[in-house]
């Protein structure tokens, strides 16, 4: 049989799929000169293949069917499998549509086929509903799916084969990189050592799906050789929400990589509770080039009315300190727009990430996602009806103390500040002493002129 593997690209912005919030995807229009040049930047060191396809893709393959890939391109097949996102769905469900006036059996897998199988019930012969790879092993046996298909979660994540990076996406070219950037522009290969998320925070979607359940360090560093034995010195990104959850499960990994000899750079995401000097330096000379984390909001309160729990800003600024020290990049995520903040707890949180001072920051705007507990508190609030808006970019429920165009120009003002600054020119390029102090004076005058722009910018809108 002939199995067409389908990661589809957009034209519209830079969309993320895959494990992008917790499968969801985004969206990134850019809005501003400072998210044109992020969106570019994205573009260059942020497009990796997909993990699940690249499960699927060996399952397939193990039972000796013949795997296609394709970004777009319309291809012949038995059968295609589309990987679905919330942000780009209608394309999504327009190209399987096109495969099947061609004869081709269409099914569609991810988080959004999984949560909203009816916006692909129509396009496709069949929707595979929860975690895929049982469904994928049926298929590969010979069963015909059709319509909606529950496969259950895997209980033993060693009995799935390593992802064949041969047959998704894989073929890149590792590219060059900044020395001081982590990841490299193309040639990264995801890796999952856990499914599912152990934490409680009511706006993710990571641990809606199925439980947490990881991997068996061995297993772990079997697949690191494996990508050492495909690519010289590969650069891996492991897609776990939580990857230093279990910190003696980490200097385990630590262990292992150094009694096997793997050469290889990777990066994780975890919590800022999660580590300490000793676990980075185990980390770092394992490896670790990147670490992300989510900061969120200054506001402990709004924090723990949001089921997150709050890290000292002592801890993080501890562990930023630690990377510095390092040359470990690290980035930052935060939210605007949560039910308790208003234009003073966004502000501070700008200036929060400021002044904690990570290599880079992202900011999003909250987003209440179908099967999170805090879309049952706001689906009464939200007003969109294009489920392509839940890009974690754009305004979608009735905010109870900013409209949707201050919280478009506090999200566009968050990157402004953050990145137009001379410190943080100074940070990304590991300056100290003299050179910092340098940038720290030319700061205020530089932040001084944002604030006037924004002011001229608002003043401007409440008389049109």
């Amino acid at each position: 049989m002939q199995i067409v593997l389908a990661d589809l690209a957009s034209a519209d912005g830079f969309v993320s799929k895959d494990t992008v919030a917790g499968g969801y995807g985004s969206r990134l229009r850019p809005f501003s000169r400072v998210t044109h040049l992020i969106s570019a930047v994205k573009h260059r060191f942020h497009m990796i293949p997909s993990v699940q396809l690249g499960y699927i893709a060996a399952l397939c393959a193990a039972a000796g069917h013949d795997v296609t890939y394709t970004e777009g391109e319309a291809v012949h097949g038995d059968v295609a499998i589309v990987l679905t996102s919330l942000v780009d769905f209608r394309r999504e469900c327009a190209w399987a549509e096109a495969q099947r006036a061609r004869g081709v059996r269409v099914g569609f897998v991810g988080l959004t086929a999984s949560k909203l199988p009816e916006l692909f019930d129509g396009s496709g012969d069949f929707v595979v509903i929860g975690e895929p790879e049982h469904a994928i092993m049926r298929l590969a046996a010979g069963e015909v799916l059709a319509g909606r298909v529950h496969s259950a979660p895997l209980d033993d994540l060693t009995a799935l084969p390593f992802p064949r990076w041969d047959l998704v996406g894989g073929h890149r070219p590792r590219g060059w990189y900044l020395p001081f950037t982590g990841r490299p522009a193309g040639g990264s290969y995801p890796l999952l050592a856990s499914r599912g998320c152990p934490e409680f925070c009511t706006y993710c979607p990571h641990r809606i799906l199925a439980s947490y359940r990881t991997r068996p360090v061995q297993n772990i560093v079997d697949e690191l050789q494996y990508l050492c034995a495909v690519k010289d010195h590969p650069y891996v990104v492991f897609r776990d929400p939580l990857f230093s959850e279990d910190r003696s499960r980490c200097l385990e990994l630590c262990d292992e990589i150094a009694a096997r000899g793997l050469a290889l750079r990777f990066e994780c995401e975890t919590r800022l509770d999660r580590l300490d000097p000793e676990l980075l330096v185990a980390l770092r000379g394992a490896g670790l080039a990147a670490i992300s984390f989510g900061v969120e909001t200054s506001s402990d309160e709004t924090l723990k009315r949001s089921g997150r729990r709050p890290i000292p800003s002592s801890q993080q600024r501890r562990i930023m300190i630690e990377c510095r020290r390092l040359g470990i990049v690290t980035a930052a995520f935060y939210v605007l727009g949560f039910l308790q903040d208003d234009w003073a707890s966004v502000a501070a949180t700008i200036d929060y990430s400021i002044s904690l001072g990570s290599t880079t920051a992202q900011f999003k705007l909250l987003t209440p996602y179908p099967g999170t507990p805090m879309w049952k508190q706001l689906s009464a609030r939200v007003y969109e009806t294009d489920w392509q808006q839940f890009d974690g970019f754009t305004p979608t429920f009735t905010h109870p103390s900013l409209s949707a165009d201050e919280l478009r120009f506090l999200l566009g003002a968050a990157y402004t500040r953050f990145y137009v600054r001379p410190t943080y020119l100074a940070n990304f390029l590991r300056l100290r002493g003299r050179g910092l102090r340098a940038a720290e004076r030319f700061d205020s005058g530089v932040l001084a002129r944002h604030e006037r722009r924004e002011r001229a910018i608002m003043a401007k809108a409440v008389t049109c």
